[in-house]
């Protein structure tokens, strides 16, 4: 293992940890951090999707054996965000890069800011049990396609959108979980079929990304509150999102 795989596993480990204790994927913090490490923009999305999946895939196992997951819920969204992040990742690659690092800096800075100042404990008392359609698939088209498009998994779309259907938070942290391996895969292969990616990072970030991720769900379930980890990571999306707005201009 040459040494940028090597920084390139423990950094998904600890970010696919972290973000996990506030059950989100590692994505948008994992590519500014690649591009820094210097990867190319272009390959550190495909990377930090694979990441992704791996990592939410973990939080999925941990949800199923609790019983947490409403599948038929899931489903839906699964099915539009698979659809339109291949879409996502072909129109990246028909604009300019400077545009979509603009919209990436953008939705950085509004996942922190719905990580900090959205309370799902509003919602705790929604407990909509039906299984719509319509709603779900637009939600994983949304989540889908700015997956695709900026190498991100699309979960901070998908939960604040199902609250606002009537759901319960915690049903939707599960789902939401179970989504987004699906829509960052799905880009992935997209992006994958357009361009190279190296198959030596990607083996040995998955699997570390896997066990932080694991890690931290288990963790998050048994000694910690999410809502305290999310206002953490808002603010450091929030610094993420100043930093690169100041290397744009």
């Amino acid at each position: 293992m040459d040494h940028l795989t090597l920084v390139v596993s423990v950094i998904s480990f600890g970010l696919s940890f972290l973000f996990a204790l506030g059950g989100v994927g590692s994505a948008l913090v994992l590519i500014p951090t690649l591009t820094w490490l210097g990867i190319p923009f272009a390959q550190a999305r495909p990377t930090a999707l694979f990441v992704n999946t791996v990592s939410m895939l973990g939080a999925t196992v941990s949800n199923i054996r609790e019983k947490r997951l409403d599948i038929r819920l899931g489903v839906p969204i699964i099915a539009a965000s698979v659809l339109l992040a291949p879409l996502g990742a072909w129109v990246s690659h028909r604009i300019p890069t400077r545009i979509v690092l603009m919209v990436f800096v953008g939705f950085l800075a509004f996942s922190g800011s719905m990580m900090l100042f959205f309370k799902g404990s509003k919602y705790a008392d929604q407990y909509r049990e039906d299984r719509p359609v319509a709603g779900p698939l637009l939600v994983g088209a949304l989540a889908g396609f700015f997956s695709g498009l900026l190498g991100v998994g699309g979960g901070g779309l998908i939960s604040p959108l199902m609250m606002a259907q009537g759901f319960n938070p915690k049903r939707i942290a599960a789902v939401t979980a179970f989504a987004v391996p699906f829509s960052s895969f799905s880009a992935f292969l997209a992006y994958a079929a357009m361009g190279s990616v190296s198959l030596r990072i990607l083996a040995c970030a998955g699997l570390a990304a896997w066990a932080g991720g694991y890690l931290g769900t288990r963790v998050m379930q048994r000694n910690m509150k999410a809502s305290s980890v999310k206002k953490c990571l808002g603010v450091v999306l929030l610094l993420l999102a100043v930093r690169l707005s100041m290397k744009l201009m």
